[in-house]
């Protein structure tokens, strides 16, 4: 019997060790932290063993194959003596893969992806697929492996995910956008990152499909040096496309062999030119599946936005509050910065992942009145914004940040929880972040 040994046991984890099982596996599960007590209930129930708060080292290198959770560092000294040894190490996206026959379509990019791959599932639900959604969303993809029984699945992909693939290979890939994020991951080199999303189409052939985005800057250089044998299907907001998708500012176009999807761009139910862009690669995926027009027009004008997303939470004294807490990075911000129409109190920071703030500059200098800084360290924002904005104030919690943004706030403004950053240093994720800040607002 073949060893499988799980690092993490957080959600993908736990599903990879019950896929494992499932499969005939000898199977044991590591985690370095502390296992939440529902995913402990899991693996007694399913008689799998494991440790938590440490790795055993001679429990893990006798693995025949060792499934990574995309929390584990790749520089971890566990991750190093595996590699020594040359056991395998895969992604829990990998390893689920090789177990389903369903039809993979994997979504990537550095924004825009939770929002992307969710309104994907949704035009696939109202059209009566039978679908699941997993990556870096939902229920663990193994999980569901393991226990549904899908035709589709649509999954959000992240870079770390993509790190651990050897054979994985989706009938449709989409590469959103690319800016740099995880730096801190890719020995601050943006191309290690860029060259990690890419992985996505690195097993394609002939017979799949490969969204991008013609105007992102990235994507245009490592066309440039890379080639993938899936067809090519752009998206662009900038120019006229004859197979894939485009807008003229007014609607937007989404042509697959000579068939036309049209709609106004006023009809989608997201706002903001990202999203126009995250709707036509959305629709591409949709026509490809062999969805009808009426089916994708619906779901791209009912589709509510994803939580901690641009999320609106609450108008008070004609200040309106909005939840961004899933911008970890400053591309993200960007986007949510280019979306307000109205002055800015803007909310940043937490754990800096090699952020470059320079790009706000423009913006910052046009929306936003006050920032406050809500994080343990706040050097670099205040580095990079104190010629800019006149009021900076420093919290370090989500009471005092929310108190500090309604005290400067005026009728008419916004508050936007948009980080830039990781949510570590006093928060347990972006989800804790988010809900901390709309409890606070909800307090106010």
């Amino acid at each position: 019997m073949k060893r499988l040994v799980v690092l993490g046991g957080g959600e993908s984890g736990v599903g990879a060790a019950l896929l494992g099982k499932k499969e005939g596996f000898e199977v044991f599960l590591s985690d370095k932290g502390e296992l939440k007590e529902n995913y402990k209930k899991v693996l007694i129930e399913n008689a799998i063993p494991f440790e938590e708060k440490q790795h055993t080292e001679e429990k893990i290198i006798n693995a025949d194959w060792v499934i990574k959770s995309p929390g584990v560092p790749k520089k971890a000294p566990v991750i190093q003596k595996l590699k020594e040894r040359n056991i395998r190490i895969s992604s829990e996206i990998e390893f689920a893969a090789q177990y389903t026959d369903a039809t993979l379509i994997a979504i990537t990019g550095s924004n825009g992806k939770t929002t992307t791959t969710s309104l994907v599932y949704h035009i696939f639900r109202k059209a009566g697929y039978k679908a699941g959604l997993a990556g870096n969303i939902g229920r663990s993809f193994a999980w569901q492996v393991a226990e549904e029984n899908f035709d589709y699945y649509i999954l959000e992909i992240s870079s770390f995910q993509l790190d651990d693939i050897q054979s994985f290979k989706p009938h449709i890939a989409l590469v959103l956008n690319l800016s740099p994020d995880h730096l801190d991951q890719y020995d601050y080199t943006y191309q290690n990152y860029v060259d990690a999303k890419f992985k996505i189409t690195q097993n394609q052939d002939e017979n799949d499909y490969f969204i991008y985005n013609p105007d992102d800057e990235m994507t245009g250089k490592w066309f440039k040096d890379h080639t993938t044998k899936a067809r090519l299907l752009p998206f662009s907001l900038k120019e006229k496309i004859e197979d894939g998708a485009y807008s003229d500012n007014e609607n937007i176009y989404v042509k697959i062999n000579r068939d036309t999807l049209e709609m106004k761009i006023g009809e989608l139910a997201l706002s903001g030119s990202h999203n126009v862009a995250n709707s036509m690669a959305a629709g591409i995926v949709g026509k490809l599946s062999k969805i009808k027009n009426e089916f994708i027009k619906q779901s791209l004008m009912d589709f509510e936005a994803v939580e901690h997303r641009l999320e609106f939470v609450l108008k008070i004294n004609g200040i309106n509050f909005i939840n961004d807490s899933k911008a970890t990075n400053v591309n993200s911000v960007y986007y949510a910065l280019e979306s307000m129409k109205t002055p800015v109190i803007w909310i940043v920071g937490g754990t800096d992942k090699g952020n470059d703030y320079a790009e706000l500059v423009p913006f910052v200098k046009q929306k936003v009145k006050t920032i406050i800084c809500l994080g343990l360290d706040n050097e670099k924002i205040l580095n990079s914004f104190k010629d800019v904005v006149s009021d900076i104030v420093e919290t370090r919690s989500m009471k005092d940040a929310v108190n500090a943004a309604y005290t400067f706030g005026s009728k008419g403004d916004t508050v936007l929880l948009s980080p830039a950053c990781a949510s570590f240093d006093l928060f347990e994720n972006y989800e804790d972040r988010g809900k901390q800040f709309k409890e606070e607002v909800r307090k106010l």
